[in-house]
């Protein structure tokens, strides 16, 4: 299965609950017309990251289809169409970007059901080859980034080798999302020596400094 990870900002004059709700209770269904379409979360930025200064993004959307061929046939689809024309009430045309991406599942544990997540989106190093970028994701900081406290699990989403053997440069090589019971949860987190280790770690093989990202709460829609 192959998973759509979609970054989008909101409307200038549009206020964020405005944009939540839209995005919830209208744009959903749209999107659940798609054909193939397998699993759909949206993850909606949390009000306190607003209160300091305006986030990277106000939602990050998750969608799940069976392989490439399935979500070819979506695109082609009148209710794919439907669906980028309804983005227009509610995003920022300008905003809208997305990566194609296998998932990985490193930490798996019991999440509660009104979970915070935080979503980050990273890239390679422009000297290392993708295949060694993703092994060292995978099987050396994956490990690391696990003995933070507090997290529930931790799924590293890996840009799809297509992406690459088509020539493309990818806005995102991976994207990483990680699960905490609440905000507290993740502020203790961030203040702890594995995710300073975890930080410290990611001049092997990324563009490190600060990361896009968005604490969220996330809403399964399918």
């Amino acid at each position: 299965m192959i998973k759509i990870i979609s970054v989008v900002k909101r409307r200038a004059d549009m206020e964020v609950d405005a944009f939540q709700n839209y995005w919830l209770n209208v744009h959903a269904d749209i999107v659940l017309r798609v054909p193939g379409i397998r699993r759909y979360v949206q993850n909606h930025t949390l009000l306190s990251g607003y209160i300091k200064k305006e986030p990277d993004f106000d939602g990050v959307a998750e969608a799940w289809f069976d392989d490439t061929q399935a979500l070819r046939v979506s695109g082609a689809s009148d209710a794919y169409r439907a669906v980028k024309a309804d983005e227009e009430n509610f995003i920022l045309a300008s905003s809208i970007a997305s990566v194609l991406t296998n998932e990985i599942v490193i930490l798996e544990g019991l999440v509660p059901p009104d979970p915070v997540k935080m979503i980050a989106f990273l890239n390679k190093l422009p000297d290392i080859p993708v295949d060694r970028f993703q092994s060292y994701w995978r099987d050396s900081h994956g490990p690391l980034a696990s003995k933070i406290p507090g997290l529930l699990r931790y799924v590293q989403c890996h840009t799809h080798w297509g992406i690459y053997d088509a020539g493309r440069t990818p806005v995102y090589d991976g994207v990483p999302i990680s699960f905490f019971a609440d905000l507290e949860a993740l502020s203790l987190a961030g203040s702890s020596e594995e995710y300073a280790a975890t930080r410290a770690d990611e001049t092997n093989f990324m563009i490190s400094g600060r990361l896009p990202f968005v604490v969220a709460k996330p809403v399964e829609i399918l």
